[in-house]
């Protein structure tokens, strides 16, 4: 594996280990957490002093993150890439887990508590006391259950987040997730004596709590949208979706400044330094939030927001459109654009079949997008490298461009169902039809996808995947139109 690939894997890899290791510091200052910290390094540092001490708390981390790991290597080898996309893009699973992390959001707000069973933690709490390697697991294991309340619904935010094709995301997120949890035990049982400098434990750490929960309210959403985007509901568009952040985040604010009180809280008399400062940065969320009501783009939250062509009043709309581009009316009315969109005002097509009949007529090489309605990593793509000016011309200009959505759940009419030749199965949807495309012509099954296409079907560049460096997909775009008039190789052969 050389430099380049490696750092490409980084790019692809690091937001899902980054953004786990952070929810995980936050887990820590949690009511169920934060006070375990004193209390399990005091453990340590009277069982056994000195060297051994210290190398008992090395393992007590090491076993902290193995538990996790395996939950997520776990998650990863038995359900698999097709389970992710039935989770990523099902109703059922899409409204149970958005019921489940509403239900965590209320845990949070204090209406209820979410616990595992006492006879269970007592169990594997008694096999603690053992001692030795054994011992020191259990050690581990006891903290995992008795944190449950407090990380659970973050951990199953990771794993769920993970489940979008893509089967070795769940371990580097859950590797992140322990690695942040380990470390602040591991440190404090080296090193005892920062223990005198931890603040005490109080109201502040359910304040985090309650932090968290307006944090998992949030994303409940967007396992909402998902369905509506995939089924086409139309009840959640992108500006009622961030209406409803916008007050959600609102109401965090003025939580912060201590105007919203829970029934299990006492009124703060005034606001500290580090609230106050908090609440700046959330309302200035909720300021960046409000253009998005017009249609501003906000790309640093694309891949986390419907799609711009959701959005029914959009200022922006006129501006994009009116860009010089080649029109492709005289290939007709594209099948399906009823319900599927392209963004920033680009033509195109969403079966391959009806496209590559226009890419012939107009002599024109084909623009290929594998994509799919719960894909994050397109969504970003679209906002961040096709909006630049000289992408969207170049795609709006010198390609015929198709749309392929690899979860759009519409069945086709009955003559046009086949049985799969990779895995013998009858594909009857859309989305199944242009999954088993990719996976039989291409040997891939990831979104985004990029393929570049002549008029005989052959490669005309190297497919692109993830990559949000503008000029390098500027470079994919022009390679692709000037093979398309030397030929390459045959689709299928590359």
């Amino acid at each position: 594996m050389n430099l380049k690939t490696l750092i490409r894997v980084g790019q692809d890899y690091w937001p899902s280990f980054l953004s786990p290791l952070a929810l995980s510091l936050a887990a820590l200052l949690t009511p169920c957490v934060f006070p375990m910290i004193p209390m399990t390094v005091t453990f340590f540092t009277k069982g056994s002093g000195g060297k051994k001490g210290k190398i008992n708390a090395f393992l007590y981390g090491v076993f902290i993150i193995a538990i996790y790991t395996v939950v997520g290597s776990l998650f990863a080898v038995l359900f698999g890439a097709g389970f992710a996309n039935f989770l990523s893009t099902h109703w059922l699973p899409n409204l149970l887990f958005f019921a489940i992390f509403l239900l965590f959001a209320l845990s949070f707000f204090g209406m209820f508590e979410i616990t595992l069973p006492n006879n269970l933690i007592n169990k594997v709490d008694r096999q603690a006391e053992r001692g030795g390697l054994l011992g020191i697991f259990f050690m581990a294991f006891t903290l995992v259950l008795v944190s449950f309340s407090c990380t659970g619904p973050i951990a199953g935010t990771i794993l769920l987040q993970a489940a979008s094709g893509e089967a070795i995301m769940p371990l580097v997120g859950m590797l992140g997730f322990s690695l942040a949890f380990a470390i602040p035990f591991t440190l404090f049982a080296f090193f005892p004596g920062w223990l005198s400098s931890l603040p005490k434990s109080g109201g502040w750490l359910n304040t985090v709590k309650v932090i968290l929960g307006f944090l998992e309210l949030a994303l409940a959403l967007k396992f909402l949208s998902m369905v509506d985007q995939v089924y086409h509901w139309n009840i959640l568009d992108r500006e009622i979706y961030l209406a409803l952040w916008i007050v959600i985040f609102a109401l965090l604010g003025f939580y912060l400044l201590g105007k919203l009180v829970f029934p299990h809280e006492k009124k703060i008399e005034s606001v500290s330094v580090p609230r106050l400062m908090l609440a700046i940065l959330v309302f200035s969320f909720v300021v960046y939030l409000i253009p998005g009501l017009f249609g501003a783009p906000l790309k640093a939250l694309s891949g986390y927001l419907p799609p711009m062509g959701s959005q029914d009043f959009n200022l922006t709309t006129a501006s994009i459109s009116s860009e010089p581009e080649t029109s492709i009316n005289s290939c007709g009315t594209p099948l399906y654009s009823d319900f599927l969109k392209l963004p920033h005002g680009i033509q195109g097509f969403f079966d391959y079949e009806e496209a590559v009949a226009c890419a012939r007529e107009q002599h024109k090489p084909l623009f290929i997008d594998f994509t799919g309605h719960g894909c994050v990593n397109c969504r970003e793509m679209e906002a961040n490298v096709w909006s630049d000016p000289e992408v969207l011309r170049r795609l709006k200009n010198d390609y015929v461009v198709v749309a392929l959505y690899v979860d759009e759940k519409t069945e086709l009419p009955k003559e046009k169902w086949y049985t799969s030749a990779y895995d013998g199965k009858v594909k009857k949807t859309i989305g199944a039809q242009n999954m088993d495309f990719m996976i039989q012509k291409l040997n891939a099954n990831a979104q985004p996808y990029y393929t570049l296409l002549g008029e005989e079907g052959n490669l005309l560049a190297t497919p692109k995947g993830y990559d949000l460096d503008v000029a390098a997909f500027i470079s994919f775009l022009d390679q692709g139109k000037e093979e398309f008039y030397k030929g390459s190789i045959e689709l299928g052969k590359g």
